[in-house]
């Protein structure tokens, strides 16, 4: 099985919104649609196939910011961590800096905690719990695909920022840690900024993880 897997890159902070699926599927999953909704859903109407679900991997704005105008427009159902799901029902109040948004409120019809493994469109995928960015992320792993949705846990050479309400540094590293430790190195992250990566590029490379290697 092969996996298609489009990037979108979008609003003021760079965001990067995936949509996958399985190669030639007519059903597929959006992961964090963090701005411009019109984008977004003008690249799901070009590929002809149905979204299933919307997953989302933390609370912060740049990640939820276009999740009510995909999910009305699409009906499919918002996955989304259940210690976080006050900020998506309140999202501008969360928003730390003027000039963004305004961006609309709701509630998810799933809530993950991480270790639940999810069938959808075809996948499976693990939710693991990845907490230290914000308390209560997760990142998604395709089974059998090498292949992560990781949200803003590990970047290309750097790693999610702490200084954040709820983000941990220690915490943050331990989550790197378990995924470093569960999954491969030839495993490519999918990350909420920046480019791809995989986690052995990163093992080796990256100077934030030198306790870690």
């Amino acid at each position: 099985m092969a996996l298609d897997v489009e990037m979108l890159t979008v609003g003021p902070v760079a965001e990067n919104c995936f949509l996958l699926r399985r190669a030639g599927s007519d059903r597929l999953l959006v992961v964090d649609p963090g701005e411009e909704a019109e984008r977004i859903l003008a690249a799901i109407e070009a590929t002809g196939a149905k979204t299933e679900a919307i997953l989302i991997t933390h609370c912060h704005f740049d990640h939820i910011g276009a999740v009510t105008p995909v999910a009305e427009a699409t009906g499919a159902p918002v996955y989304y961590p259940e210690i976080e799901v006050p900020i998506l029902e309140d999202i501008m109040a969360f928003v730390p800096w003027e000039g963004f948004g305004p961006f609309e409120s709701y509630t998810p019809e799933e809530i993950v905690r991480g270790g639940e493994t999810l069938e959808l469109a075809g996948l499976e995928l693990d939710v693991v719990f990845t907490p230290g960015h914000s308390p209560g992320h997760v990142t998604y792993a395709v089974r059998d695909e090498n292949a992560l949705f990781s949200g803003d846990v590990l970047f290309q050479g750097s790693v999610g920022r702490v200084d954040l309400p709820g983000g941990d540094g220690p915490t943050l590293l331990a989550s790197i840690g378990q995924l470093l430790d569960s999954f491969p190195d030839e495993t490519v992250v999918h990350p909420g900024h920046m480019g791809l990566t995989t986690l052995g590029a990163e093992r080796a490379t990256n100077p934030f993880l030198g306790s870690l290697t």
